[in-house]
């Protein structure tokens, strides 16, 4: 039965409907670039209870073959593998009539109401997909697979004294291949400052895709092309100012991140009750408002998530999700394509 929030009717069946529906080009590009997937074996292990799942793997085939002659025994090899262990995190948010602002009494009020949330959330979503992407690559250990992570995964090209040692045409390929050798076309997808962007652009490296607005007018996305890569421009990625003296003093560190095909594994979890509609009648004197609420797992393949000695609810925050103390690599490293590339521009 159609409601009224905002002073306009609202349906929640038909919201849900809409907020599916919108698109979000930072994630549509990612599964479009293979490196991002939406993987349907979590989605069925996290739609009743719980909120951490386990997934077996097997090792990669390996080892020398036997000559098949008639007379030579074949030896079999037992083919190993393990676990890894990812986490759903949960997330509530309520908004009320001066989140929207007075653009309510146009054309499309439940439009805007929609479009306002899906942003929201998907800028959220962006946070914690780089938030935990840090965070695996400040593994560090003494086992042979966290030494040869850090080794090969992680390039850092910055200066903090000498001049800045920017991006430039061969840096990406470079890190790929270190990182995974003759595995490095599985990379396709690179996410980085708006900065390094612009110089890559100054290069004429870089060639933007563009959308047309409502207005007719063709402008550029945050999403652009080079050498076969897809680039995702988000200034969410981190940057550290080099603190060096003189005329290196604004000198600053900036990561960009190369990610392949099926690293970035994700699924929705189960949400009872994913918005509803709130009447507060003293507050403010009386205000509508809107509770919206969500599940859904980002995993780095390859990597455990550890449950936290003290703090743990059934919900991981973000402090947890970010620590690199809460991850540990289960992959050999060169059968993860991710790295890591730190430069001053």
């Amino acid at each position: 039965m159609a409601k009224t929030i905002f002073g306009i009717p609202f349906d929640e069946e038909l919201f849900l409907d809409m907020w599916s529906e919108v698109p979000d080009p930072y994630l549509t590009a990612m599964i479009e670039s293979g490196a991002i997937v939406e993987d349907s074996t979590i989605a069925s292990m996290i739609q009743n209870s719980g909120n951490i799942y386990t997934i077996p793997f097997y090792n990669t085939l390996d080892g020398d073959d036997q000559n098949y002659d008639g007379q030579t025994d074949i030896t079999v090899t037992e083919v190993g593998g393990g676990s890894q262990t990812g986490v759903v995190y949960g997330r509530a948010k309520g908004f009320f009539a001066r989140n929207f602002t007075a653009e309510l009494s146009g054309a499309d009020p439940m439009g805007h109401i929609v479009a306002t949330i899906s942003k929201y959330w998907q800028k959220r979503r962006q946070k914690r997909l780089i938030g935990i992407t840090d965070a695996v690559f400040d593994i560090t250990g003494s086992s042979v697979n966290a030494k040869i992570w850090q080794e090969n995964h992680v390039l850092d090209l910055s200066s903090t004294t000498a001049e800045a040692r920017k991006i430039n045409e061969t840096d990406l390929n470079d890190l790929a291949t270190l990182a995974c050798g003759d595995h490095k076309g599985a990379f396709g997808l690179a996410v980085m400052h708006s900065n390094v962007a612009n110089t890559l652009e100054n290069m004429q490296l870089l060639e933007y895709r563009k959308y047309t607005d409502s207005m007719g007018i063709q402008r550029k996305m945050d999403i652009a092309d080079i050498s076969g890569y897809t680039v995702l421009i988000d200034d969410g990625v981190p940057v550290v100012a080099t603190g060096g003296d003189g005329a290196n003093k604004d000198l600053k560190k900036y990561t960009t991140y190369l990610f392949g095909s099926g690293v970035i594994r994700t699924a929705k979890g189960r949400v009872d009750v994913p918005v509803e509609t709130v009447r507060e009648a003293k507050k403010n004197g009386g205000q509508d408002e809107l509770i919206t609420r969500m599940r859904e797992t980002i995993h780095p393949n390859g990597f455990s998530f550890k449950i936290p000695a003290s703090g743990w609810t059934q919900s991981p925050t973000d402090d947890q999700l970010f620590a690199k103390a809460n991850w540990e690599i289960k992959f050999e490293p060169k059968a993860i394509p991710m790295a890591k590339l730190v430069t001053n521009g």
